[in-house]
């Protein structure tokens, strides 16, 4: 069981407090107007935290210090991306999420490390498999048999900077596309996985609890040599990819 921080009591913090009050988690909601707590269930058994989600204090009157993880969802950008990064860093709150409603600062949330999702009726659902990486893949897609899905990947921190085939070798999968500061990219022969990116990738429906295993978890050293020799792979041939962004 662990504890989560939720900033934003309207419609998508709702659904993710409850379902992770479902799930046997601890839960604390925080937002500015205590009537926004009427949303809530009356057997919500979480904590109700009125104030800014931004401040220091309240977010410590929320456990933010125990927590495993953050959502910002309020309904305003700027609120969301400052909790979040007092969240990030000055709790040490590894795994953060920023609800956004203007895409066009996506490119600025992933530079800071912070996962966005979008504000569109399935967010909650995204946030949630941002901040709870050891649940089973959604899958996007499912072929016709069932047996292959497309879905995300959630990598730990510690994938950043390692070739996407060192990550494909390592979880038994294949990596479709990657969206990067809110643009959908194909990977080039040198792209290497970075803070930020949404991984796509095709895998095998039965394998999905074992790849989610594999890619929670900080690489084994087998990858790291593996990553190792396709750096130098690519540092020595004469191939551009665009998308690497120099990792």
């Amino acid at each position: 069981m662990a504890h989560f921080v939720i900033m934003g009591v309207g419609r998508v913090g709702v659904m993710i407090a409850h379902t992770l009050e479902d799930s046997g988690h601890t839960v604390a909601v925080i937002d500015q107007d205590d009537r926004a707590f009427r949303r809530l269930r009356t057997s919500f058994g979480g904590k109700k935290v009125t104030g800014l989600g931004f401040d220091r204090e309240v977010l410590r009157r929320a456990g933010i210090e125990e927590a495993y993880a953050f959502a910002a969802v309020s309904s305003g950008d700027n609120s969301n991306i400052i909790a979040a990064r007092v969240a990030r860093e000055t709790f040490k709150v590894r795994r953060v999420v920023a609800r956004i409603y203007d895409p066009s600062r996506a490119e600025f949330y992933q530079r800071l490390g912070i996962p966005t999702v979008a504000a569109v009726r399935w967010s909650a659902d995204q946030a949630l498999r941002r901040i709870l990486p050891e649940q089973a893949i959604t899958g996007d897609f499912r072929e016709a048999s069932g047996r292959l899905q497309l879905g995300e990947l959630s990598l730990d921190d510690s994938w950043s900077g390692l070739h996407l085939d060192a990550i494909e070798e390592a979880a038994g999968v294949r990596i479709a596309f990657v969206t990067r500061f809110g643009e959908g990219i194909l990977p080039g022969p040198d792209t290497s996985y970075q803070q930020g990116d949404v991984v796509h990738a095709m895998m095998r429906t039965d394998d999905v609890e074992a790849v989610t295993r594999v890619l929670s978890r900080p690489p084994t050293p087998d990858v790291l040599d593996l990553a190792n020799s396709l750096r130098r792979d690519a540092d020595g041939s004469t191939g551009d990819d665009r998308y690497s962004g120099g990792n």
